[in-house]
């Protein structure tokens, strides 16, 4: 019997910079802490996934520096007890490393891609391990899977090919990046994903309808359209669309569904650094174990919730057993 996730993907150094306040372009503001800690879409998932249950089997793959922060990645990695067997450290590039500032509740990236544009078809080739599950992030920041390829559309395409017929669910998520380039690679590899976490911008990217208008309200009735949309390019089974104020989701053979997030008071708010990957892990979790997909995306609120606590993107990450605790008398964003 299948168990365990393998996390694939971008391996960062995120060095977390607070502000005191967010600058105008040509202001100056002030950075009042600085946190280096791991970061990048399988480590936040991998390490939130630890934190909630010591005994899920969880396998790290990629690519990392031969330095410092490499060494640091994969040390984190073995403490949290994962397998990191297939997170190999290279040569004559850094590990790759983003300086993430954040204040009043936003944040801007700046990321460097080194070791991890390297990563190519062959690293996937000798993964062979009895996971459930194969999770890929992010499309976008993974140069060499970003390429075209002339029978699967792009490399990752090629590659979570690869993982099906491995016997793997393919569990995909994206980042924010350069817009113009969404269609053109997000859009070939959805027939080889099984799930597919995405948030409204870049799924109105995608699907080129509005989700939010001139004023920043979110437009929820779009929601279904748009998850429609991508379903109608090759989406398996699942595609979960995270926000602020919540979810839209379905399974390709249910309804559609709206779970409003976690209500937090603003102030409470630290950093919102690995907030999405937090959403991903403790939903990956419930589909994991088996439970209905909204009762899946509650846990990946609750998640959520718990990494707003803290700066850096995995810090925050609490036992299943405190994630169930909160939710019993959790109270929930109002409705669109």
């Amino acid at each position: 019997m299948r168990n365990g996730i393998i996390g694939s993907g971008n391996w960062i150094n995120d060095k977390v910079k607070t502000l005191d306040r967010w600058p105008g372009v040509g202001n100056l503001c002030n950075i009042v802490s600085i946190i280096s800690a791991a970061g990048g879409g399988p480590a936040n998932v991998l390490f939130d996934l630890a934190a909630a249950d010591k005994d899920l089997p969880l396998y790290a793959h990629g690519l990392v520096g031969k330095d410092a922060e490499g060494d640091t990645l994969i040390a984190e990695a073995k403490q949290r007890n994962i397998d990191v067997r297939y997170l190999k450290q290279i040569e004559g590039v850094s590990t790759s490393f983003t300086d993430v500032m954040s204040a009043e509740g936003k944040r801007t990236f700046f990321h460097c891609r080194g070791a991890n544009a390297e990563l190519d078809y062959e690293d996937f080739t000798d993964i062979d391990v009895p996971a459930k599950f194969f999770y890929l992030g992010y499309l976008l920041l993974l140069d060499k899977l970003d390429r075209p390829d002339p029978e699967y559309g792009t490399v990752a395409g090629k590659v979570l090919n690869l993982m099906r017929q491995k016997g793997y669910k393919t569990i995909v998520d994206l980042v924010s990046e350069a817009p113009e380039r969404f269609r053109s690679i997000v859009i070939p590899a959805l027939p080889y994903i099984d799930v597919l976490f995405i948030n409204e911008v870049e799924l109105g990217v995608c699907s080129e309808i509005p989700l939010r208008d001139e004023n920043g309200k979110l437009l929820a009735q779009n929601l279904p359209a748009a998850i429609d949309f991508m379903f109608g390019k090759g989406v398996k089974e699942a595609v979960i669309v995270h926000f602020p104020e919540g979810a839209g989701a379905r399974m390709a053979d249910g309804e559609y569904m709206y779970v409003p997030s976690c209500d937090i008071d603003k102030k409470d708010i630290v950093g919102t650094n690995g907030a999405g990957d937090a959403f991903a892990a403790g939903t990956i979790y419930g589909l994991h174990a088996g439970w209905d997909l909204e009762k899946a995306i509650r846990l990946g609120s609750a998640s959520s919730h718990f990494n707003l606590l803290c700066a850096s993107a995995s810090g925050g990450a609490v036992s299943l057993e405190k994630m169930q605790e909160f939710l019993v008398d959790c109270k929930y964003c109002p409705l669109p």
